[in-house]
């Protein structure tokens, strides 16, 4: 049997689109490279890209289509190009908020809640505390230590309690070292944290007395979890911030079970 025997029957079985397969502009091959050192780290964050005469020479290409390439890395919010300056592009690698607006969207299309996003997060976080007691180093506990002995009560005596509470839940998930689990905890703190900070800052307003002694229980749990942190106790890590996101959900979201993602976003 030929070979062109062989293959023929595999394209008679699967009937093509009729589209023709598009071959990349020089533009995409060169933000294609460029996008490449910036992943692979020869390009760093706030590193401004070679001067368009290098880059030109380097790629071989005309000016309008590297500043094409450019634009396209632009879009993806890889580089920040200030008009006018002389200093050129500079690379700005984006964080969980690039996709935290598009997910929002499809939240709200969904009809999701803010009770929705919670729940996702008590999915994530009590999961990458495991890892953290299992893998961390002892420098990730004492940074935890530090934001809650110092950044979490200046932020309680400032009446701005909530962004720093949802700032140590994403900083210990970020420690377990996890990217994916990161990724999605940052995504869904950009989202949920304006609900969190409008909710508390409504709360001490209205009750101080009760504002307090929620602020002292969520301090007695975060010792708790730093102390299991530090036992390199894994599954003990795990239920009690399982049962600490139960009770932060119930006391942040009273009265709130129902709100849309729309709503904190709009």
């Amino acid at each position: 049997m030929t070979e062109d025997a062989t293959v023929r029957p595999v394209f008679e079985q699967r009937p093509l689109s009729g589209r023709a397969i598009r071959t990349p502009k020089t533009a995409e091959l060169v933000a294609l490279k460029l996008r490449r050192m910036i992943v692979d780290g020869d390009l760093k964050d706030g590193d401004h890209l070679p001067h368009e005469a290098e880059l030109m020479e380097h790629f071989a290409v005309s000016r309008p289509t590297l500043r094409e390439a450019v634009r396209v890395l632009e879009a993806e919010r890889l580089v920040e190009v200030r008009r006018g300056s002389r200093s050129g592009a500079r690379v700005c690698v984006p964080g969980p908020e690039v996709v935290a607006r598009p997910a929002s969207l499809l939240l709200e299309l969904s009809g999701a809640t803010v009770a929705d996003v919670f729940v996702a997060r008590e999915a994530i976080e009590p999961a990458a505390a495991r890892i953290l007691a299992e893998s961390g180093t002892e420098e990730d506990f004492d940074e935890l230590e530090r934001l809650l002995d110092e950044e979490v009560p200046a932020a309680y005596a400032a009446g701005d309690f909530g962004p720093a509470a949802a700032q140590f839940h994403l900083r210990m998930v970020q420690l377990s070292g996890n990217a994916t689990l990161a990724l999605i905890a940052g995504m869904l703190h950009e989202i949920f944290e304006q609900h969190t900070t409008n909710v508390a800052r409504g709360r001490v307003a209205k009750d101080a007395t009760a504002a307090k002694d929620r602020y002292r229980l969520f301090v007695r749990s975060l010792r708790k979890l730093i102390k299991l942190l530090r036992e390199r106790d894994g599954d003990g890590a795990y239920a009690h911030w399982h049962k600490h996101m139960e009770t932060a959900r119930a006391m942040t979201l009273a009265g709130h079970e129902t709100t849309q993602v729309r709503d904190i976003l709009d």
